[in-house]
């Protein structure tokens, strides 16, 4: 049985405003000018504490700090503008009717992920296959993540025709340090840079025919 691993943020969902406006929040508590929102993407990708520390970085020495202001006032409002991206539900369904293993592989809290995953009916697909940002010692493009949640899919071992689809470079290095192919969505907000993808995709449900059932 083969898997596609997922990324959130850029992927599954658009959460570029409510996280934009977060880290926004953020600067304004601290006296701080806002940012536009295309300066706060830039650092989406690699976990919270990495997007704070960069787009707060007259504030970076207070880590702890800046992750507790963030954390009270997204978990208040990550869902004000967050949807789902384009025939992402269709796409997940009909993977997983035809018995691809899923789960997902991302920088994002784990109170964040589960709490939209389960807002928008996701978390059925993917059960405890999910690791966040903090559940392992390393981070994407590392491929010990990855490699974690496989083995949350009862005891899955990565192989060559499993997938790892995200819409940034760390999510298609990750990939090749796997051993996996990368799908890059391009719809997303994130940048391949020199990274390398197996395909590119526009909307989700085009991942569908290079996931085959005969694979």
């Amino acid at each position: 049985m083969n898997a596609v691993f997922f990324d959130m943020d850029g992927t599954i969902i658009d959460s570029r405003a409510d996280l934009a406006a977060t880290v926004n929040h953020t600067r304004r508590d601290l006296g701080l000018a806002e940012l536009p929102q295309d300066e706060v993407l830039l650092h989406v990708g690699r976990g919270a504490k990495y997007l704070l520390s960069h787009a707060i970085p007259e504030h970076a020495e207070e880590a702890d700090r800046l992750w507790e202001m963030f954390r009270s006032h997204y978990a208040a409002h990550m869902l004000d503008n967050t949807e789902l991206y384009p025939t992402v539900r269709s796409t997940l369904a009909e993977l997983h009717d035809r018995g691809w293993l899923l789960g997902v592989n991302t920088a994002k809290p784990r109170f964040a992920t589960v709490a939209i995953l389960e807002h928008f009916g996701l978390m059925r697909y993917f059960g405890n296959a999910i690791v966040a940002g903090g559940d392992c010692a390393e981070m994407k493009p590392s491929a010990l993540p990855l490699r974690e949640c496989a083995s949350r899919m009862r005891g899955h071992r990565l192989s060559s025709h499993d997938w790892m689809v995200g819409d940034n470079w760390t999510d298609m290095q990750c990939a090749v340090n796997a051993g996996v192919k990368g799908a890059f969505c391009t719809y997303g907000f994130g940048l391949l840079n020199d990274a390398r993808a197996t395909v590119k995709i526009n909307r989700m449900e085009e991942l569908l025919r290079h996931c085959r059932s005969e694979d």
